[in-house]
């Protein structure tokens, strides 16, 4: 594991803020040179410390406004339906986000979609593909934060 110093959780932190600043900016940034924050960056890289480097949409503007928290109780608790399920929810392009979690509930899914007919789809998807014993879903009426970056 790589042993982060400031200057590596400055370059992380202006890097969650916007991947696709210029070397020239970040090195200036955190006061190195663009050769050093370079080879800082490719080496968080091969640690598997930065793991993609992504573009944020949003999503309202590409007709998903909606997200939609489903919490999913399972009455198999065997690989087999694990493995399925997790198949199953990969498989599906508006779910966002599956933990498997503690406590009453199994899983907690989060996806987004246009409207309640485009949940309801998603919803027959995952149904079709195998038995659960209880889905219920929350809507979001507000994001209040909604954020990637880490704290560091």
């Amino acid at each position: 594991m790589l042993n982060l110093d400031d200057i590596d959780r400055n370059l992380l932190s202006e890097l969650q803020r916007d991947a696709s600043q210029s070397l020239d900016s970040l090195s200036d940034t955190v006061g190195l040179s663009r050769n050093a924050c370079w080879r800082r960056i490719r080496l968080m890289e091969d640690a598997g410390i930065i793991t993609a480097r992504v573009t944020l949409v949003d999503p309202a503007k590409i007709g998903l406004p909606l997200m939609v928290f489903m919490q999913i109780r399972t009455g198999s608790h065997d690989p087999d339906w694990q493995a399925r399920f997790a198949a199953a929810a990969k498989a599906i392009p508006g779910i966002l986000s599956v933990y498997r979690m503690t406590g009453d509930l199994d899983y907690l899914v989060r996806a987004r979609v246009a409207d309640m007919a485009g949940y309801d789809r998603l919803y027959q998807q995952l149904i079709a593909r195998l038995p659960v014993a209880d889905i219920s879903a929350s809507f979001v009426m507000e994001d209040i934060k909604d954020s990637t970056a880490l704290p560091l």
